[in-house]
């Protein structure tokens, strides 16, 4: 999962038109995670009050896809590291790929009072395999030769690394994908509401394991600011399909990073993995 750009400059006045917009973006995840962490960062991840919150989290829902995918378009995709390495561009895979996750009823969005969304933390459900299933490999099929590069990178991702052998306990987890606010609402603590709504849900679904997967140094660093911890990363330098390294993002993202969270302090886990 990404997770957007938080630069530290300071927002300005109360009009639009005079606001300082900030670079960013959430990573696809996973889709893939971006982000970029500053010493802002406490004060943008802070829960707000409900009393005075100019905001309310709700439930993303099939309809929403349209402002979705543009509130993406316009603080997400053109930020993530690994779509800038490639210069994807305009990728209708890439949008129908970020809206799958809705389907399973756990993804959520900030709304201000005009109605507009402001923050998006879409989620998936994240399902242990059978012994019986069939592999399908996300790359498959799909027609954009730059994103097919991408989706077979987290495709062999998957094939080192089964999250759920760390957690011989748990059948379902929840699955962090992108995670993305308006940079003209940072500060008012909308990344850790989003993300508290999230652990909401698992509570309520017997939910233990909460998984995220970061393309972006960034990303990662913000997962690990809401308290989420590395069980497993890979340098881009090591994956070679063809003998040659494929991605080579600017610094300072350097690997995929598979961070986790336990929301139940007893869920069952070993060490980290490294590939």
């Amino acid at each position: 999962m990404e997770v957007q750009k938080l630069p530290d400059q300071t927002l300005m006045a109360s009009n639009p038109s005079q606001r300082i917009m900030l670079d960013s973006r959430c990573g696809l995840n996973d889709l893939y995670p971006i982000a970029r962490l500053t010493q802002k960062m406490g004060e943008a991840l802070k829960v707000s009050s409900e009393k005075d919150c100019p905001y309310t989290i709700e439930l993303i829902r099939p309809e929403d896809g349209e402002a979705v995918i543009a509130m993406l378009k316009t603080f997400f995709f053109k930020d993530e590291p690994l779509n800038t390495f490639l210069d994807l561009g305009e990728c209708k895979e890439l949008e129908k790929y970020s809206l799958k996750p809705l389907s399973d009823n756990c993804s959520y969005k900030a709304v201000d009072k005009d109605g507009k969304i402001i923050g998006i933390f879409l989620n998936g459900l994240l399902r242990r395999p059978s012994p019986d299933d069939v592999a399908v490999k996300a790359a498959d099929g799909c027609e954009h030769p730059k994103f097919k590069k991408i989706l077979s990178l987290f495709d062999h991702v998957e094939d080192h690394f089964n999250i759920f052998d760390l957690y011989p306990n748990e059948n379902i987890m929840l699955d962090g994908k992108i995670l993305s606010v308006d940079t003209n609402y940072r500060g008012l603590g909308i990344a850790g509401r989003l993300t508290e709504r999230a652990y909401q849900y698992m509570r309520e679904n017997g939910i233990n394991v909460y998984h995220v997967v970061c393309s972006s140094h960034y990303s990662a660093r913000v997962m690990e600011k809401l308290g989420f911890h590395e069980v497993f990363n890979m340098p881009f330098a090591d994956y070679k399909p063809q003998g040659e390294v494929i991605f080579k993002p600017a610094q300072p993202h350097v690997g995929i990073r598979i961070m986790a969270k336990e929301v139940d302090a007893n869920a069952k886990k070993s060490t980290q993995t490294k590939l």
